[in-house]
């Protein structure tokens, strides 16, 4: 049989294979496993964000990635199961969202023989509450991105001075769930070198919160900070509606909290991290290994200051901080 004779002959037995053999040769879409503590329309999730970080990596959900979401809606005792059930599946990546170390460390006992890789976005350091080795060698399947929000605590204590200079008595609602122990000390080092008292109050649930507020009520409290924790991005809401209620000058690590009413918020851009995890599980799915990926930590930061808000609390804002400023919202 001469060669062109072959070639014809291959080319007909292609065309008459059934459509099931063509299926069964295309490569299975890899699936990313989504793990979240708050619910999907919570204002910290940033989708967009992350969605956008996995195109620019080059997967597209629903052309050629699946992702499959598991939120804890707020039940952090729920986010082992939900892990588990990740890895029954066999997911080819775990990306866990929503600030905090909890997802995080929930995926990590979840991973077993370490076969799937995981990346994290959190506002924790990641070295402190000991998911990785170090940032720039993570060491082990596991990276991400971090808004290092709790060494900003020092900062939101200055800011909120500045625009309540007569205050004595400031607020740190903090998750004891939370490894919050450094931003604690930090921020009442730094209260306490200004002639401020610092109180802490505890809150683990949105009822908690409403305790918090009555504290802070009773005690004649100037003003509040509001910890870096999952917990209270998912509640922002909450805190707006309650600081405008009892007239509480308050700051926010997540600039969603100002733009929904809140007085004033400080920190990383979470988009930006939450960016570059959508870019690192892309990366990870093109077969990189985490531990060669460093923990990517923010260059971006955001004041953001709501001048409504601070005239219902009849606070006039210093030019000077104004003029600080990323963003002033009239």
């Amino acid at each position: 049989m001469q060669r062109r004779d072959f070639i014809t002959l291959l080319g007909g037995a292609a065309a008459s294979w059934p459509h099931a053999a063509w299926a069964q040769q295309k490569p299975a879409m890899p699936v990313i496993g989504f793990l979240s503590p708050i619910s999907a329309t919570s204002p910290g999730t940033y989708l967009d964000a992350f969605r956008q970080g996995l195109k620019e990596s080059g997967f597209i959900e629903g052309q050629n990635v699946r992702i499959e979401y598991r939120w804890a809606e707020g039940q952090y005792d729920r986010l082992p199961a939900l892990a588990a059930d990740l890895v029954r599946m066999r997911v080819a990546v775990i990306a866990t969202m929503g600030d905090g170390a909890y997802a995080a460390k929930a995926a990590q006992p979840a991973e077993g023989s370490g076969a799937i890789p995981i990346v994290f976005a959190l506002g924790d350091d990641p070295v402190a509450v000991g998911l990785v080795a170090s940032l720039n060698r993570p060491g082990g399947n596991i990276t991400g991105a971090t808004s290092i929000g709790h060494a900003l605590g020092p900062k939101r204590v200055e800011f909120i001075r500045e625009l309540v200079p007569t205050a004595t008595t400031v607020g740190f609602l903090i998750n004891p769930k939370q490894a919050g122990d450094i931003e604690a000390r930090d921020i009442e080092q730094t209260a306490r070198a200004g002639g401020w008292q610092l109180r802490v109050l505890p809150a683990r649930s949105a009822e908690e919160i409403d305790a918090a507020f009555a504290t802070i009520v009773r005690d004649r409290i100037d003003a509040l900070i509001v910890a870096v924790d999952t917990l209270f991005f998912a509640e922002i809401k909450r805190l707006v509606s309650l600081a405008a209620r009892h007239a509480v000058p308050t700051i926010s690590p997540l600039r969603a909290f100002a733009v929904a009413g809140g007085l004033m918020s400080f920190g990383a851009s979470v988009p930006d991290v939450t960016h570059q995890t959508g870019v690192y599980t892309g990366r990870v799915l093109k077969g990189e290994k985490p531990a060669d990926l460093p923990v990517v930590q923010p260059t971006k930061f955001e004041l953001v200051i709501n001048l409504k808000t601070a005239k219902a609390l009849g606070l006039t804002v210093p030019p000077t901080l104004v003029a600080r400023a990323d963003e002033v919202i009239e």
